[in-house]
């Protein structure tokens, strides 16, 4: 278990969750990882920040009853000038949909999209540096990228926010780790044709857990679906699940290096 320091730009910071139902979210998340929620910032809407042990480690917003955008979990990665990137952004073939846009006191943000159509966020720290625990269960652990395939897209991320990148060298495997200062904390994912359809490129937020089988049952008590039964992969074992909402997120318990 480790407390959060002021990152550098690119590193993955925050995860945060827009949806139609504020009180039945708090209801699923409350009872799969035990989080405690305090109100956020306003500035969009109804929002609060989910608390574990007292540290944030999430958001979740209300959107506007008028808007029917997809209820998905949207990656920030860390920015000194939500300006300077959100422009940078722009140059190197990425749309800007919302902002950049200052959260009270907390900090300044924007909304983006990479040429792929990937949504992501970028988080200029205030008062809020980001999420503030990690390693325990129902904190965010891993952020990853899963695309139609790497090569192209992984300019932009590498020309934006400086990357170095680490592809694993296989025939039928597209993937490239993303390294800040010699240190992964990012990875992309070609699946070709596996893409969803209804979801296209999007960012894959991985939660740590204790007992992946367990809380995957856990999921569907609750009202939420299993989309990837549990599974052993290359950092441990892993299912992907969505909320009641819809909103897909990946649960690992990793294994220890």
């Amino acid at each position: 278990m480790t407390e959060a320091t002021r990152r550098r730009l690119g590193t993955p910071c925050w995860v945060s969750l827009m949806v139609h139902g504020l009180g039945t979210t708090q209801h699923f998340y409350r009872d799969l990882f035990g989080w405690d929620f305090v109100p956020g910032p306003q500035h969009l809407g109804p929002y609060v920040r989910a608390l574990i042990d007292g540290k944030e480690v999430a958001g979740i917003g209300q959107m506007p009853p008028d808007r029917h955008l997809p209820v998905a979990w949207t990656t920030y990665l860390a920015t000194d000038d939500a300006d300077e990137t959100a422009e940078q952004i722009r140059m190197c073939g990425g749309t800007v949909g919302v902002g950049p846009l200052d959260a009270g006191d907390a900090g300044r943000l924007a909304i983006a999209s990479d040429p792929e159509g990937a949504v992501f966020g970028i988080w200029q720290a205030a008062a809020h540096a980001g999420t503030a625990l990690f390693g325990t269960h129902g904190t965010p652990v891993w952020n990853e990228l899963v695309t139609r395939e790497t090569s192209s897209v992984s300019k932009f991320y590498q020309s934006v926010f400086g990357y170095e990148v680490e592809p694993v060298v296989s025939a039928d495997f597209d993937y490239l780790t993303l390294h800040l200062e010699g240190r992964p904390v990012a990875s992309l994912h070609g699946v070709g044709h596996a893409l969803p359809r209804d979801r296209g490129s999007h960012w894959m937020t991985y939660f740590e857990v204790e007992d992946v089988d367990r809380t995957t049952a856990h999921v569907e008590e609750l009202g939420g679906h299993v989309l990837h039964p549990p599974r052993e992969g290359t950092s441990g074992r892993l299912a992907t699940v969505a909320d009641p909402e819809g909103a897909v997120f990946t649960i690992v318990r990793t294994r220890p290096s």
